[in-house]
C-alpha cells in the first residue's frame, strides 16, 4: 500500500485464485495446460487454413478467423497469469495490471459479442436474401462489420475502465477469485459505489440480454424459413443454424449468469468464471469447424503439406 494524504491507495490486490490446495492446484495446472497445448493451436490452424486456402473465401469463413483470432486474444488475458500462479502460494496482481486485465477481458469479450451479432446478419442474408447476398456480404461490408464489431468492444471496454479507474481503493484487497472480478473488485472501493455498480450493469447485463435476444429472434426466423426450402436447402439451414445456437448458448450462458444479475454473488461463480474465460472462448471455432466439411479437408491438406 502506498500513503497519499490522509489515507492509503492499495497498490496490489489479493488473488486467492481456484484453489489454496498445493495437490488441487498442480491437477488443475496440467488439466489447463493440456487444453491449451491441444486447443490453442487448432484456433491458429484455423486462422492460418482460411487465410491460405483461396477457396474459403466467403463471408462465413472470413468472420470464423476473425472469431478465431478473437478468441486466442481474448484467452491470452487472463490464463497465463492464471497458470503461473498455481504455482504460486501467494497470488497478487498488481493494480495497472488489474486495470489493463479488466479493460481487455470487456474489450474482447464485447467484440466477440457484436461479432456473433455480424455472423448472424451474414446467415440472415446467405438464406434470406440469397439472390443479394454478394452485394449485401461484399468485401467491405464484411471488412465494416469486423471493424465495427472491435470498435463497439473497444468503447465498452473503455466505458466500464473510466468508470472503475476513478474509485479509490484504500482498505481491503483480497479478491476471491482467479483474476480481477470487477464485481468483487467494485466493492472493495473506499466509496457509495451505487451509480457505477447502476451504470456497470447496464453497460455489462443489458447488452448481453438485448444481443442475446436479437441472436434467439434472427436465429428463430431462419429456422422458420425451412418449410420453404428444398431437402438440400433445409439441411444447409439446420447446418449452419445449429453451430450458431451452440455457440450463442455456450458464451451468452455463463455471460449472463455472472453480468445479467446487478452486482449480487451467485453460486459457483468462480467455477462459471473459469468457463466463461478460459475454456468457452477457445471451443466456439472448434464448433464451427466440426460442423463444416470444408473448413476440415483445407485443414488436412494444409497439415499434410507441412509435415
Amino acid at each position: 500500500e502506498m500513503e497519499q494524504g490522509n489515507y492509503t491507495t492499495v497498490t496490489e490486490f489479493i488473488l486467492l485464485g481456484l484453489s489454496q490446495t498445493h495437490e488441487v492446484q498442480m491437477i488443475l495446472f496440467f488439466l489447463f495446460l493440456l487444453f491449451y497445448m491441444i486447443i490453442l493451436p487448432s484456433n491458429i490452424l484455423i486462422v492460418l487454413t482460411i487465410h491460405r486456402d483461396s477457396q474459403l473465401e466467403s463471408p462465413m469463413y472470413f468472420f470464423l478467423a476473425n472469431l478465431a483470432f478473437l478468441d486466442i486474444c481474448y484467452c491470452s488475458v487472463t490464463p497465463p497469469k492464471m497458470l503461473a500462479d498455481l504455482f504460486l502460494h501467494r497470488k497478487t496482481i498488481s493494480y495497472g495490471a488489474c486495470m489493463a486485465q479488466l479493460f481487455f477481458l470487456h474489450f474482447l469479450g464485447a467484440a466477440e459479442a457484436f461479432l456473433l451479432m455480424a455472423m448472424a446478419y451474414d446467415r440472415y442474408a446467405a438464406i434470406c436474401k440469397s439472390l443479394h447476398y454478394s452485394r449485401l456480404m461484399n468485401r467491405r461490408v464484411c471488412c465494416a462489420l469486423v471493424g465495427a464489431s472491435w470498435a463497439g468492444g473497444f468503447i465498452h471496454g473503455i466505458v466500464i475502465f473510466t468508470l472503475t479507474i476513478h474509485l479509490p481503493f484504500c482498505g481491503p484487497n483480497i479478491l476471491d477469485n482467479f483474476f480481477c472480478d470487477i464485481h468483487q473488485l467494485v466493492k472493495l472501493a473506499c466509496a457509495d459505489t451505487y451509480a457505477v455498480e447502476l451504470l456497470m450493469f447496464l453497460s455489462n447485463g443489458v447488452i448481453i440480454i438485448m444481443c442475446f435476444a436479437l441472436l434467439l429472434i434472427s436465429y428463430t426466423v431462419l429456422l422458420m424459413k425451412l418449410h420453404t426450402q428444398s431437402t438440400e436447402g433445409k439441411s444447409k439451414i439446420v447446418s449452419n443454424c445449429v453451430s450458431h445456437i451452440i455457440v450463442v448458448f455456450v458464451m451468452w450462458g455463463p455471460a449472463m449468469y455472472i453480468y445479467a444479475l446487478p452486482f449480487q454473488a451467485v453460486p459457483m461463480e468462480k467455477v462459471v468464471a473459469v468457463f466463461h474465460t478460459v475454456i468457452f472462448p477457445l471451443t466456439n471455432p472448434i464448433i464451427y469447424t466440426l460442423r463444416n466439411r470444408e473448413i476440415k479437408s483445407s485443414m488436412w491438406r494444409l497439415v499434410r503439406k507441412h509435415i
